[in-house]
């Protein structure tokens, strides 16, 4: 493993990055759907995992490249996709998803476990 600075040793705690158990991915558009609109839901998904205190790391992204459908989210490691993503999904997610463990079926759009990944290996000098 590669030795970090002081200052990334400290992002790392700030995030809780040893305790994360899910990551969520939140593409809020412009090509997906209306940007202002996405930026609400993923304001208020930022304060409701806050609030609830999950342990969950959050990421806004500029694109998925499906633009249509969105906002998007996607929480791995399940590699579950929902669309058309609002402020009232997003709470029934966090609690039933997150929280409870279970997708909401209804709204899931695609799933992806990414369990084939391979850790690779040193490349050997030449």
């Amino acid at each position: 493993m590669i030795e970090s600075s002081p200052e990334v040793a400290a992002a790392l705690q700030k995030i809780d990055l040893a305790h994360a158990r899910k990551h969520l991915f939140f593409c809020p558009g412009p090509n997906c759907s209306d940007s202002a609109e996405g930026l609400k839901v993923w304001d208020y998904l930022k304060a409701r995992v806050k609030e609830l205190d999950l342990k969950v790391l959050r990421t806004k992204t500029e694109c998925f490249r499906i633009c249509s459908g969105g906002p998007w989210l996607v929480v791995y490691p399940d590699g579950v996709w929902y669309g058309a993503m609002t402020p009232e999904r997003c709470e029934r997610i966090l609690r039933e998803h997150i929280v409870g463990g279970c997708a909401i079926e209804e709204w899931v759009v695609a799933r992806r476990f990414l369990t084939d990944y391979v850790e690779p290996k040193p490349s050997p000098d030449i």
